[in-house]
């Protein structure tokens, strides 16, 4: 069955979106190497009760770029089968396992929108903000753990390349369109998923053990299930979230 999770219930778990991914996450180094035999957490994450509709966003500068799609908003989208996209599900208590794929990631600045609207990187590892709309942007964002960002990056600055040493979710901005949001997640592990438009997730390649797997999203908070993952198979995980 799946496990339902009222407004209240995540109040008791959440913290502050700085600090979501806290001090037992810097406790110990994250060892990258091989796994053999691992297996899969996998499922999805969907919205309990009737789907609330996205409201839209007023455009009101740059028309020439911004207004080209209309806009809506990002905070909360779910689909028609009820699944939350861009829910962060993650591991929290791993300490070693597979290698991150690369080191990099990308955020661009597209039609005025974030995209993705949640970019996930190691920690460490180099975030290139690109800016595909040849306009002037701002990008600003708010942290606990690392420096704070709030750089200008004109049309003529196609790319920004920021660094984040320690895992934290952080929120981006842009000072100059005051309806972009976005989100970067850093992580000190790669077992982190962001899921998709129907809701789903997985996370392959896990060491045989039990784990704590936790699940965000920017306006229904938090909560965190314990999984036993076997090696070689694969473990579903089924998740509803609900607004109070």
């Amino acid at each position: 069955m799946p496990t339902m999770v009222t407004t209240r219930e995540i109040a008791t778990v959440a913290v502050t979106v700085g600090l979501i991914f806290g001090a037992a996450d810097l406790a110990q180094a994250y060892d990258g190497g091989e796994v053999k035999d691992g297996g899969t957490i996998s499922g999805t994450v969907k919205f309990a009760g009737a789907p609330p509709a996205r409201k839209a966003l007023d455009v009101t500068k740059d028309q020439e770029v911004c207004g080209k799609e209309k806009h809506l908003s990002w905070d909360l989208i779910v689909g028609s089968d009820k699944g939350i996209q861009n829910a962060v599900v993650r591991l929290v208590d791993i300490n070693k396992g597979k290698k991150w794929p690369s080191t990099k990631a990308e955020l661009d600045q597209k039609g005025c929108v974030y995209r993705p609207h949640v970019a996930v990187m190691p920690a460490g590892g180099e975030l290139k903000i690109l800016n595909s709309d040849g306009i002037l942007h701002n990008v600003h964002t708010y942290s606990k753990l690392n420096p704070s960002i709030n750089k200008a990056q004109p049309k003529f600055k196609k790319e920004l390349i920021e660094k984040f040493a320690k895992p934290e979710v952080i929120k981006v901005t842009c000072d100059a369109h005051a309806w972009m949001s976005g989100w970067i997640v850093v992580s000190d592990h790669p077992y982190v998923a962001v899921t998709d438009e129907k809701g789903a997730f997985s996370l392959k390649d896990v060491p045989a053990g039990t784990y704590k797997v936790e699940i965000w999203q920017e306006t229904l908070g938090k909560l965190e299930k314990t999984v036993t993952v076997k090696a070689k198979e694969e473990t579903k995980l089924s998740i509803e979230l609900a607004k109070k």
